[in-house]
């Protein structure tokens, strides 16, 4: 579904990504860890359109993106979670789930998206005329979720769900990303939490200063001494 080739990308001077491949695949979860800069959020900015990479190209269901506005890739189907949710605090939770379905012109289709967002998420519905200011922070992941799903993405590219969140809520939120991934949507998944992250991909990439360093599926990742030692406290 999705496929990365060479990516090279600089801030001025600095070479944040050198050479990245990476591959997504209809159905999966895959899950991208790293440390604080070593590229996680670069990659899904450059995936999402938001910044132009020097070399390289990336592949959507076999259509080079890697030059498309990125209102455009959310036409075709990929969808980005923000890192810190970015919701809009002063809008109600309807108005911002409306906005994530701004391309579609069809309002019929919108309330059926809605219903739909409120039946993965209850909570939503209860909060459905509450200031997304007001909602705590697991809500707010929940509504960017959901507001990401009212374009119906056959990708969901996620950054950093579990940030700021208690523990209980991150494992309430890691359940609704499988649900969501069970229930057809391909999932891309940038998370500081390595445990909870590769319990739930089937594979995974590790980032380390810009560069692909390992990858392989989660389960025998999550048994490497390296992983252990750098991500998961072992």
């Amino acid at each position: 579904m999705l496929k990365i080739n060479d990516l090279h990308v600089y801030y001025g001077a600095i070479h944040a990504l050198k050479g990245i491949n990476l591959e997504v695949h209809e159905g999966e979860i895959v899950t991208l860890i790293g440390a604080n800069g070593a590229g996680k959020t670069t990659t899904l900015h450059t995936i999402s359109g938001l910044i132009r990479p020097k070399e390289g190209n990336i592949v959507f269901e076999g259509n080079d993106i890697t030059k498309m506005a990125p209102q455009k890739i959310v036409a075709r189907g990929l969808s980005q979670v923000p890192e810190g949710r970015r919701v809009f605090a002063n809008l109600s939770v309807r108005k911002n789930l409306e906005l994530g379905a701004y391309l579609e012109k069809n309002r019929k289709v919108v309330s059926h998206h809605m219903e739909q967002v409120f039946q993965s998420f209850p909570r939503l519905k209860e909060r459905e005329k509450q200031t997304a200011g007001t909602l705590s922070g697991g809500e707010q992941q929940m509504l960017a979720m959901g507001r990401a799903l009212m374009n119906r993405p056959k990708l969901m590219v996620l950054d950093e769900p579990s940030m700021g969140l208690a523990p209980l809520l991150v494992k309430d939120i890691f359940a609704i990303i499988k649900r969501i991934n069970e229930e057809g949507t391909t999932i891309l998944l940038v998370e500081q939490n390595a445990s909870m992250a590769l319990s739930i991909a089937s594979r995974a990439y590790v980032l380390e200063t810009g560069k692909v360093v390992l990858s392989g599926p989660s389960a025998e990742l999550a048994k490497s001494e390296a992983i252990k030692k750098a991500y998961l406290g072992g």
